[in-house]
């Protein structure tokens, strides 16, 4: 039996989207503890919950090989450093936001260095095709008529 081949650089872009969860929950963490109201704070967390698990689901995702998980890859890694400059890059989200900024450009970098590039082909996909016209290099033919 065959193993499944992964994506090329799969467990790398695996591992940058898992630690873009991470900084997201990290970033949930400091908005519970310095929040002066409750109702910012909850919107705050909810937003950041909901882009560690797209983050956890997109790496899933592209361990297993499916097709959108690179797009939605490329969309967090491209995404990640405006969201993390919103925040101006002030205490108390200085480190999670450059930390954020830095490993969104690290997985942008990632996913367009992998793309486009061909594995082995699986069998029977090969061609011999031969798309000279009729006749041309074969020895003793004649021209076409004209």
């Amino acid at each position: 039996m065959l193993a499944k081949s992964h994506p090329p650089g799969s467990s790398l872009i695996a591992l940058l989207l898992l630690a873009a969860a991470a900084l997201d929950l990290a970033r949930c963490g400091i908005a519970t503890v310095t929040a002066g109201h409750a109702a910012p704070a909850a919107g705050l967390v909810a937003a950041g919950l909901a882009a560690a698990a797209v983050s956890a689901r997109t790496a899933r995702g592209y361990r297993g090989g499916r097709s959108w998980s690179t797009w939605a890859a490329l969309l967090i890694g491209a995404m990640s450093a405006p969201q993390a400059a919103a925040s101006g890059f002030r205490p108390p989200y200085l480190i999670p936001d450059t930390a954020t900024a830095v490993l969104g450009i690290l997985l942008t970098v990632a996913i367009l260095a992998t793309a486009g590039r061909p594995g082995q082909p699986e069998p029977g996909t090969e061609t011999t095709c031969d798309i000279r016209p009729s006749g041309a290099g074969q020895e003793g033919a004649s021209p076409p008529a004209s």
